[in-house]
């Protein structure tokens, strides 16, 4: 039987070991045997914690998202304009914590289980609300009606971005990636000026 106080331990030693088994594999196709023996425990406490893979796995993601909404919010609270607000939410995304290669697999399995597993869905529109939220409250003083449209286009850079990740060889390189999604907007922010200045001019 679990010992009592253990489980809370147990379980985020079971996410954690799902999130590397993942990693390792480039796919869901591991075993609880597999996640149980990573984290140091039986199988069958495995599932009597979560019941099955699935639910491991769904709990993972939660994990991943807990601690990837605690940066944006952490890094939100101390960007003073909308330029630090961009800057903070691209940062957080492609920070050491979250650009890991364990963790770009785990995001890039998530939306492939979010096709078929409604809780798997659920947790990604969830993200995608509040990043989309986020990246439009930032551009709205700058881009004002362009705002949402240019604001899901940096959500799919980055979601692409997680992609190629995850079929790259080559190590993780954050800032990079931040640098190119930075480059984008720029030419966003300079369109917006140079559309200004041809409104004022006539």
């Amino acid at each position: 039987m679990p010992k009592l106080g253990m489980e809370p331990i147990r379980k985020t030693a079971l996410v954690k070991a799902t999130i590397l088994e993942i990693g390792r594999a480039g796919s869901l196709d591991v075993t609880v045997g597999q996640i149980a023996k990573r984290a140091g425990m039986s199988t069958a406490l495995a599932h009597h914690y979560f019941g099955g893979k699935e639910q491991i796995f769904l709990a993972a993601m939660r994990h991943i998202l807990s601690l990837y909404g605690a940066e944006v919010r952490g890094a939100l609270a101390a960007a003073k304009t909308p330029e630090a607000r961009l800057e903070a939410i691209l940062l957080a995304s492609f920070s050491a914590t979250n650009f890991r290669r364990e963790v770009v697999s785990a995001w890039l399995n998530f939306y492939v289980l979010a096709q078929t597993v409604p809780g798997a869905r659920r947790l990604l529109h969830i993200y995608q609300r509040r990043l989309h939220a986020n990246l439009t409250h930032a551009l709205r003083p700058m881009l004002g009606a362009r705002a949402a449209p240019v604001a899901r286009a940096l959500g799919a850079l980055i979601d692409g971005v997680y992609l190629r990740e995850a079929l790259s060889e080559r190590p993780s390189d954050g800032r990079a990636s931040v640098a190119m999604i930075q480059a984008y907007l720029a030419a966003e922010l300079n369109r917006e000026k140079t559309t200004e200045l041809k409104g004022a001019a006539l």
